[in-house]
């Protein structure tokens, strides 16, 4: 599972002209699933995320976590964080899981989320064509792979 997490002022995912998720203060969180992925993998995530220390403390400091700012999340689906460009020009989503694995996995990912934040979160929709808009706050933004936990 790789994520590509934003610390955001703001972000909305719009899908054919309806705004479906908008938040403030929060994270916008890219989400491709992989094959190998499981429970573990979502537990591992969603526990880095919640408590991943991004956030200004009252000196300033990146001190303070998603949760302890009481920020808001959304989560989109993105198989092309698996693309593979070793080879040629076009790139290659082999590694990408199909929709009857990534479904459940991303599904799940949404609820553990959930409850690791203690509230609901905002996503996009699995498999559409969505236009999604941020406002970078930083900028920061931190790519992590549960294949390769660094």
């Amino acid at each position: 599972m790789r994520a590509v997490i934003q610390r955001v002022s703001e972000a909305s995912v719009t899908i054919e002209g309806e705004k479906v998720a908008a938040i403030q203060h929060g994270l916008l969180v890219l989400l491709g699933v992989e094959e190998a992925d499981n429970q573990e993998d979502i537990d591992w995530l969603t526990a880095k995320i919640a408590n991943l220390r991004i956030f200004g403390d009252a000196e300033g400091v990146m001190n303070l976590s998603v949760k302890e700012v009481a920020g808001d999340i959304i989560v989109v689906s993105q198989f092309t964080l698996h693309a593979a460009t070793k080879k040629g020009n076009r790139p290659s989503y082999i590694k990408a899981a199909k929709p009857d694995v990534a479904i459940p996995i991303y599904e799940g990912f949404i609820k553990q989320m959930e409850t690791e934040l203690g509230k609901a979160i905002q996503t996009g929709q699995f498999g559409a064509d969505m236009k999604v808009a941020l406002l970078n706050d930083g900028p920061v933004t931190i790519i992590i792979d549960t294949k390769n936990k660094e």
